[in-house]
């Protein structure tokens, strides 16, 4: 026998279309705005849906299993059927972590939860503590990034659905791996989504880039809150995934007294005294304020960490050169500087980009540098660039390891994107698969419409070709092959290091010391110093004790003794 319950506020009258069953009439239950009904025989397998006033059979807004698609049935699943292995699986705390994000299906060639467990093993070498998969909800198609999903209770089933994530999160336990789950609750996709069938999930009273905005604080809203606070601790209790990286948060608009997401940690940081594991989430937000990652007991909404695009955006243009768009107001190494030991370039200065003053200060001797994802490549900035480049389509080797080591051995916590490690040369493009075909042929146009406006010349890849997917796929192949090979030991190095020495897993950022030239850098962390030549002539670059080092215009840098004591030309890391 399964009970079923559902939360349609608006219906005169609900059924239950369970199959091998005639329809089941639901009664009201004590909550308001609450259906519910029991029916002997159903059970794990399952297939039913809901009826809203005799229209047709919806799938469940709370769905655990989309096996037929986002527009099929749902299908019940229980969660205690599985075997974990993980028993003895503590948790990692995110402080002194270094992240790993990966996309389910480009990951490898396969693209399921199952093949990505046969590359478990490569991460464990590499050094990383956590990886950090993007979103798995089911969403349209067999093939995306994730981010339109519709049904969010339901593991994606191409991927292998709720017992292939299950196998994957017990597999990365059992290696020594905290897995975190990328969840989007700023808005659903577009196709599948029949969320406003059943009541006030939306609301026009905003919006958002992607569509309808989350109703957060209008009439209703209690219900929706629960409905995404109930998710978030689902993927944590039942999937055990350690921790969660909330999408674009400045995107959530919730004006109440108590912001959604401090509901949302207050009710994170209950469960994980019950499970007695560190449990922590990540935001994803454009506002450079660290009132996220300030205590609720300050005034804050109390998440664990938030991503710093600045720090991206002030390595990728001190780097690359590249101007453009948001990197207009970075590049210089005072910039850099400045996001190495204030987090934030834009801490209520001027946005060129933006036409506007931006952000506000972090209180450098309060909030550690662990609470700030940092990163030279993600998703994102790999994947909305018109042709999915990766960085090191652009950079040599040398400059590549120049980053490597500002990024793994700053103060904050560290993500690498998949593949960075040994630099593919494989893109990552922006693909979808959508079924529509209205909406399929509106995000191939609009795609290049998009580019057209930044004044792109070149082909901008269709994302519903399916060879764009394709493309995107790591080459396994490349990491026995020059330079490849190099770069992922340089990386392997960097993370060993990184443990060895605890100073460089202190997240206390007003003890990093930084000093800039014209194009060099030195970062000061405790017994460590990283040295960088970003220009295209050798320098002498003061180093502590008095001794300058001369770093070359940019050869290659390599390691050169066993002790992890990393030197090379254009890098060097001193300890």
């Amino acid at each position: 026998m399964t009970r079923f319950e559902v939360w349609a506020p608006e219906a005169e009258r609900v059924e239950v279309d369970a199959a091998g069953a005639e329809r089941c009439p639901m009664k009201r239950a004590e909550r308001p705005g609450w259906w519910e009904a029991e029916i002997p025989g159903a059970g794990h397998g399952t297939d039913y849906g809901y009826v809203l006033d005799g229209g047709e059979t919806l799938p469940d807004p709370r769905s655990p299993w989309q096996p037929a698609g986002v527009h099929g049935r749902s299908r019940v699943y229980a969660h205690d059927r599985f075997a974990w292995t993980d028993d003895d699986w503590r948790g990692r705390p995110l402080p002194g972590s270094v992240l790993y994000e990966l996309h389910i299906g480009t990951f490898t060639p396969e693209g399921t939860f199952d093949a990505a467990i046969e590359r478990l093993d490569h991460l464990v070498s590499l050094g990383v503590d956590a990886v950090e998969i993007l979103p798995v909800a089911a969403f349209p198609g067999r093939h995306g990034w994730g981010y339109d999903g519709v049904h969010l209770w339901a593991p994606h089933e191409p991927y292998g659905g709720p017992d292939g994530l299950k196998r994957f999160v017990d597999a990365a336990h059992g290696r020594g791996l905290a897995v975190v789950l990328d969840v989007v609750y700023n808005h659903l996709g577009p196709d599948g989504n029949r969320l406003a069938s059943y009541g006030p999930y939306f609301t026009d009273a905003y919006s958002t880039p992607w569509g309808q905005a989350v109703n957060f604080d209008q009439v209703g809203s209690d219900e929706v809150r629960a409905f995404v606070i109930d998710n978030a601790l689902m993927w944590l209790r039942d999937y055990h995934v350690d921790g969660l990286r909330l999408d674009a948060v400045h995107a959530i608009n919730d004006h109440g007294a108590t912001h959604v997401l401090e509901a949302m940690s207050e009710a994170v940081d209950a469960l994980s005294a019950h499970l007695g594991r560190p449990l922590f989430l990540i935001a994803e937000s454009d506002l450079n304020d660290a009132r996220l990652v300030t205590s609720r007991e300050a005034g804050g909404y109390g998440l664990d960490a938030q991503w710093s695009d600045d720090f991206h955006h002030a390595l990728h243009a001190a780097l690359t050169g590249e101007r453009q768009g948001y990197y207009c107001d970075f590049g210089s190494m005072r910039t850099l500087a400045k996001a190495l030991t204030k987090v934030f370039v834009h801490d209520g200065t001027m946005s060129s980009y933006r036409g506007r003053r931006h952000g506000r200060p972090v209180d450098v001797r309060r909030v550690p540098g662990s609470r700030f994802v940092t990163f030279l490549q993600d998703h994102d900035q790999v994947g909305n660039r018109a042709s999915g480049d990766r960085i090191a389509s652009a950079l040599s080797p040398g400059m590549l390891k120049a980053g490597a080591a500002l990024l793994l051995l700053g103060p904050f916590t560290p993500m690498l994107f998949m593949g960075e490690e040994w630099a593919a040369g494989t893109p990552w493009c922006y693909f979808t698969d959508h079924q529509d075909p209205d909406l399929a042929r509106a995000v191939s146009e609009g795609r290049r419409r998009e580019f057209a406006r930044h004044g792109w010349k070149g082909d901008v890849p269709d994302p519903q070709d399916p060879d764009t997917f394709r493309r995107s796929i790591l080459d396994w192949g490349e990491l026995d092959k020059a330079p490849h090979r190099d770069l992922l030991a340089w990386h392997r190095a960097l993370i060993a290091l990184r443990r060895e020495w605890p100073e460089l897993t202190d997240p206390r950022l007003d003890r990093t010391r930084v000093e800039t030239g014209d194009r060099w850098l030195t970062m000061r962390r405790g017994r460590v110093t990283v040295a960088v030549n970003l220009g295209h002539e050798s320098v002498l670059v003061p180093v502590p004790d008095g001794v300058s080092l001369r770093l070359a215009a940019d050869p290659l840098v390599h390691l050169v003794d066993g002790r992890l004591n990393l030197a090379g030309s254009s890098a060097a890391v001193l300890a």
